[in-house]
């Protein structure tokens, strides 16, 4: 079993960055990934990202202004958003599973989940 805990959303203006972090303890995942969702809403894959080969990958339009990466033998993981606009307000969430994938049903441990809202 991964526990993960996420930290760093919070309130910014649009156009503004910020930073997420996931600690993972438990055994290493072979990928860790971020998604997101808002109320009503099926939860969108946002990016993911391998270990030991730090393969990444993106969600739809979000390469470029998103970066994910993962540190500390691989149980750190990073999203640095930049440019950010009032439609990425939600709730973004850790996972942890097993296989790259963009279908949150494949993986298997989820942080708590960290609030972002980009004010207009």
């Amino acid at each position: 079993q991964v526990h993960l805990v996420e930290s760093g959303g919070g309130l910014v203006p649009a156009g503004g960055s910020l930073r997420l972090s996931c600690v993972a303890s438990g055994r290493t995942s072979n990928t860790m990934g971020w998604f997101r969702q808002t109320p009503g809403r099926e939860r969108e894959f946002v990016g993911a990202v391998t270990w030991p080969t730090e393969i990444t990958f993106y969600g739809d339009g979000l390469q470029g202004r998103f970066t994910i990466s993962r540190h500390s033998a691989g149980n750190m993981l990073n999203l640095t958003m930049y440019d950010l606009m009032p439609e990425d307000t939600a709730d973004y969430y850790c996972a942890a599973g097993e296989g790259l994938s963009t279908d949150h049903t494949r993986y298997r441990s989820w942080g708590q989940g960290t609030k972002v809202t980009v004010s207009s």
